[in-house]
């Protein structure tokens, strides 16, 4: 026995006619079902509930086909690469400006360049602090130490300079 083929119902009969639709001053053909998808769309994102499960059905059965017809693709492996050498940075910073030579210390530099911070990235530094504990008498002369004109710097509040 065969079948009869099925007639089309009229919402099928409608979904299946196109439209001519103008956005940003050009003109395209689309389906009536393209132009209903994009109707219920703008009204979820304008924040209609139905619309907004309509969408969230529309992505899990997106998701649910892409885990059955897409392959998984391999995730890149992370190589991570530590330098067991710390003036490897000395350079960048010299070059972007952070850090300037040491000329009191250039005697000691035979194996490692003497640096000095340069104000702005002290006191950017500084500025970044939000919250957490008062800086240290420790903390504040290693910081006065390692930066150029450390006279400029503007101590946090609650800081006692």
């Amino acid at each position: 026995m065969s079948k009869k083929p099925r007639a089309a119902s009229a919402f099928e009969i409608i979904v299946e006619k196109t439209l001519i639709v103008t956005r940003h001053g050009v003109a395209r053909e689309i389906t009536a079902e393209e132009a209903l998808q994009q109707k219920i769309y703008q009204d979820a994102v304008a924040g209609k509930g139905m619309a907004q499960r309509q969408v969230v059905k529309w992505i899990l059965k997106r998701d649910a086909w892409l885990q059955k017809h897409v392959p998984k693709a391999s995730l890149p492996t992370i190589t991570r690469r530590v330098s067991p050498d710390p003036d490897n940075a000395d350079a960048a910073l010299l070059l972007l400006g952070i850090a300037a030579d040491n000329p009191r210390r250039a005697e000691f530099g035979k194996n490692r360049a003497q640096l000095l911070l340069e104000p702005w990235a002290v006191q950017a530094a500084l500025r970044r602090r939000r919250g957490g504990h008062r800086l240290t008498d420790g903390e504040r002369s290693g910081i006065r130490r390692c930066t150029k004109h450390p006279d400029g710097i503007r101590w946090p509040r609650g800081t006692v300079e």
